[in-house]
């Protein structure tokens, strides 16, 4: 594996509910729901619409700590680290979500060393906030809060490991996806070189599946040929 590296998104993916939206459901008023449909329809791009559904809520830091630390992970995923580490592979937490919360979340279920790129939140007084965007790309084609694509190195092989709409842009340009979700019906859509998953406990058995050769950009081995080649991983789970 040490010809691959692995962005893998943390809402829905990592835990098994949005972050975000459960933050926006407590703390926001519901005006949040009609800036989250517009993002959806592909009417705005997810840093606006994190811009304005932030700006709504109205919490003390105290109640977002509080209910950070409520939020449950799958249990298999800090075994996954150690095992993805282990095979030599480099792994990085790469989200549109708040980067101070999943700091957070990760460290009380003891997973510390892990790169995490994603969104900042920022405190305007007692309880409003504002959220910044230290790697979002006026060239994004998802207009993104967090380009997920410009996280991918061009010397290996990517893999990305997501369930939603923010992990399209980058699955499109990766060599093989673990999917969930919404994220599973795009890569079928799309023909995209895919296994579906529900849980990391799956995972160990589909990364012993990749090809283990040189970089993407040093091979002909096209994603192409990666999806004709690996027919049996699709719905493998």
């Amino acid at each position: 594996m040490i010809d691959w590296h692995i962005v893998c998104d943390f809402d829905g993916t990592i835990t098994p509910t949005d972050v975000i939206d459960n933050v926006l459901q407590r703390f926001a008023g519901p005006e949040w729901e009609t800036i989250e449909q517009q993002w959806l329809d592909g009417h705005i791009g997810s840093r606006e619409c994190l811009s304005r559904q932030l700006a709504l809520i109205k919490a003390t830091p105290a109640e977002l700590l509080a209910y950070f630390d409520s939020v449950e992970i799958d249990p298999d995923f800090p075994d996954f680290v150690d095992h993805v580490i282990g095979l030599g592979a480099s792994l990085e937490v790469v989200s549109d979500g708040i980067e101070q919360g999943i700091a957070r979340i990760l460290s009380r279920n003891y997973v510390t060393l892990l790169p995490i790129l994603a969104n900042r939140l920022r405190q305007v007084d007692q309880n409003s906030w504002r959220i910044d965007f230290p790697y979002s790309s006026d060239a994004c084609r998802a207009a993104s809060g967090n380009c997920k694509c410009k996280s991918t190195p061009r010397n290996k092989r990517v893999l990305v490991i997501g369930d939603g709409k923010s992990d399209m842009c980058v699955a499109s340009t990766a060599d093989f996806v673990f999917a969930k979700g919404s994220l599973a019906e795009y890569c079928i859509a799309n023909r995209i070189p895919h296994a579906r998953f529900d849980c990391f406990a799956q995972l160990p058995a589909l990364l012993a599946q990749l090809p283990q050769s040189v970089a993407a950009n040093a091979t002909a081995f096209t994603t192409a040929d990666l999806f004709i080649e690996n027919q049996e991983l699709l719905h493998h789970v």
